[in-house]
């Protein structure tokens, strides 16, 4: 596997190994990916689904709301009934529904991360029997990136492969912090 890629199931790892690096990483600011995978018993229809409608995020996501109309170009925006405005948004990049989305995200939830700009979040969907192998890649994180950007993957992934799979909310410390209402 090349340096700056990594695959681990359900955990994501730096986009370099120690001691090895690329010329973009010799750049001051390189660009970081963080990649996690996870096989859920469910449909690519189902799985595409529960990436997309408003109302299944809400139940793996920390209670956050997405909507958009999903087209190449347009716009989405993650919200919070505890939040004074959204909590994120960003441009829908591609869309080939159900193996693929692409999406910039631009974090608002906290000054920390405003700064941070965007990067961009690649869904890969594949069926693998009688499950789906989904692949979340974050990329075009900065060196350095607030871990706030990517450190609640692990929880929001969790929650969803629980929730497709029991039809029950996983109780994380991430949901237990923000609370689903609604």
């Amino acid at each position: 596997m090349p340096p700056d890629r990594h695959l681990g199931a359900g955990a994501a790892t730096p986009s370099h190994k120690r001691g090895v690096f690329t010329e973009a990483y010799s750049r001051e600011h390189a660009p970081v990916e963080k990649v996690y995978e996870f096989y859920i018993r469910t449909t690519p229809e189902r799985l595409w689904e529960a990436l997309t409608d408003s109302e299944i995020r809400t139940r793996y996501n920390f209670g956050n709301r997405i909507t958009s109309d999903w087209r190449p170009g347009s716009h989405y925006e993650l919200t919070h009934p505890g939040a004074p405005g959204p909590i994120g948004e960003g441009e829908v990049l591609e869309v080939d529904p159900p193996h693929r989305l692409v999406q910039t995200m631009v974090a608002l939830w906290s000054e920390d991360v405003k700064g941070e700009g965007s990067s961009r979040l690649t869904w890969e969907i594949e069926q693998v029997a009688d499950s789906c192998r989904l692949l979340l890649t974050h990329d075009q994180l900065r060196e350095g990136a607030n871990e706030q950007l990517y450190g609640g993957w692990p929880m929001v992934l969790s929650g969803l492969k629980t929730w497709l799979e029991t039809g029950e909310e996983l109780t994380t410390p991430g949901s237990l912090m923000y609370g689903r209402t609604g």
